[in-house]
Parts: C-alpha cells; sequence; structure tokens
C-alpha cells in the first residue's frame, strides 16, 4: 500500500529518479531545502511498500488579500507508477491544506503549453486555464496558469481567465 507522507531530508537523496522525466522541473538541493524549512506542510512523498519514492508534491502559500493562494511548485510521478493516481492525490492534498488550514482563495500552477497529459489531468482535477504566460520556461517555451477555486473564493473570481497573454516579468509572486 502506498503512504504518502510528509517530505524529509534524507528523501532529497532518495528522489532523483523520480525527477528524470523531461517535463519535471528540477533544481537544486538549496531551493528545495528552502520549501521544506518554508513550507513543510506543503511538500509530500509518495512511497512504496518497498520504501521507494514513488512520486512527490512540493508548495508553497503566498499572496496578499483574495491573491492568498496555494502553489504547486512541482508534482511529479515515476513513469512506473503513473496511471495509479498518485498526482490526484497528492494534488487533492495541497489543496485540502491550502483550503482549510490557510484559507487559501485558490491553487495555482504553472504547466507548459505542450505538455497536453498533464493539461488534461489538472482539467479533471477542477482547474482552468487563467492565463498564457509567454516564454515561461527558459524563456522559450509558454507556460500555461491554472487555477482552482478553493471554498473561501465562493464567487469563483480567481478564476475568471485573463483576455491575454502576459511575459515572466509581469508575474506577481515568484
Amino acid at each position: 500500500m502506498t503512504t504518502i507522507r510528509r517530505f524529509c531530508c534524507d528523501d532529497l537523496l532518495r528522489f532523483a529518479s523520480v525527477n528524470l522525466d523531461h517535463l519535471t522541473e528540477t533544481f537544486n538541493m538549496s531551493f528545495y531545502m528552502t520549501y521544506l524549512a518554508r513550507w513543510p506542510d506543503y511538500f509530500h512523498v509518495a512511497e512504496s511498500p518497498g520504501n521507494r519514492i514513488m512520486g512527490y508534491i512540493m508548495g508553497k502559500v503566498e499572496g496578499q488579500g483574495e491573491s492568498w493562494h496555494g502553489h504547486v511548485t512541482a508534482v511529479t510521478v515515476a513513469p512506473e507508477y503513473r496511471r495509479q493516481k498518485l498526482a490526484k492525490k497528492l494534488m487533492n492534498l495541497l489543496e485540502e491544506i491550502s483550503d482549510k488550514m490557510d484559507k487559501a482563495y485558490f491553487v495555482d500552477l504553472f504547466v507548459r503549453a505542450s505538455n497536453m497529459p498533464a493539461i488534461k489531468m489538472y482539467e479533471k482535477l477542477g482547474y482552468v486555464v487563467y492565463r498564457r504566460v509567454l516564454r515561461y520556461y527558459s524563456g522559450e517555451e509558454d507556460g500555461l496558469d491554472m487555477r482552482k477555486a478553493l471554498s473561501r473564493d465562493v464567487e469563483k473570481k480567481s478564476i475568471i481567465p485573463l483576455k491575454r497573454a502576459i511575459t515572466p516579468d509581469e508575474l506577481e509572486y515568484d
């Protein structure tokens, strides 16, 4: 049975194989450590019965006022463990923490515009494309900013799509 638990420092030495997917953003060690220290409630791992890391989610909470939101920085599942709804379980956990614990208005994430399998999965989870960010990935590929309103956003204002694309320097948060 799969265990979903908080990510810990030891996992940094065990999760490299999950990051081998070309669509997964890989960060330096200090980036992961910062998330682990600042937003431990938003960093979880899915582990197999044999203690293999199957996938993980890393996020944070940020913004002000009605822009207070949970953010999915990375969610990935190793290829051999896909199609088991692990990403859905990890996403649901981050959404629950954002909604119940931090009282966020929405959850957002960025995805490569070419990553149709991920976009379709996020849409099935209730996310909508809020805006396109031109040349978001390495100054080359566009990103889609996708959002899902949470219970605090009763009128669903946070997911009304923008009518124009933006550039990375127009983003409010890093």
